[in-house]
């Protein structure tokens, strides 16, 4: 195999020895591990890109399957309106009878939905709905006690920070305080 001759004049490139052994392979392993969390990070990255993106094309394609729908049922009412204006030869009955039609199918979506809460307020769903109630009811009162608890602490705790600073204050004022009724401090004795 030949090797690489320096022109005259040019200095040849040195390379610096490789580091062997350990630290060549905890090297090694550094800059993969690195490279590994990086394109990790790239991925996380994209991904979350995606998803910010599906968000806002979810939302416009809810949109425009919403419009479709309304669209597609207005035809639907208007081609069956055709069929029944020949059918009875009237456009007055073929309106008359898609109102009715209209009226049926609103009944029907009212009596599912009240079957539906029907079943929702059976023994068993009760059950789970007042445990369910209960259980957040109970969850609330230990949050706001937890609240209460915190403001008489930080309450009591002003308290007797003000009254070890109006203690310290009265004892670089003038000495000890004379003692009120109330108090345990003894006071100056008084001779007659």
């Amino acid at each position: 195999m030949q090797q690489p001759t320096s022109e005259p004049g040019t200095a040849a490139r040195q390379t610096p020895p490789l580091p062997s052994g350990l630290f060549a392979e905890l090297g090694q392993l550094g800059r993969a591990v690195k490279h590994l969390f990086g394109a990790q990070m790239h991925l996380l990255a994209a991904e979350l890109g995606l998803a910010r993106i599906a968000v806002s094309w979810m939302l416009i394609a809810g949109l425009a399957a919403m419009v479709a729908g309304v669209g597609l049922g207005l035809s639907t009412l208007a081609f069956l309106g055709l069929v029944l204006a020949k059918w009875f030869g009237s456009w007055v009955l073929a309106l008359l009878a898609l109102c009715v039609l209209q009226v049926i199918f609103l009944l029907g979506s009212i009596l599912l939905f009240r079957r539906c809460m029907h079943w929702m307020s059976l023994p068993v769903t009760r059950g789970e709905w007042r445990g369910m109630m209960r259980d957040t009811m109970n969850k609330a009162r230990e949050e706001i006690d937890v609240e209460r608890i915190k403001a008489d602490v930080a309450r009591v705790k002003d308290d007797l920070l003000r009254k070890a600073e109006t203690l310290t204050d009265d004892l670089l004022a003038g000495g000890p305080r004379k003692g009120t009724p109330g108090d345990n401090v003894p006071g100056p004795e008084r001779n007659p």
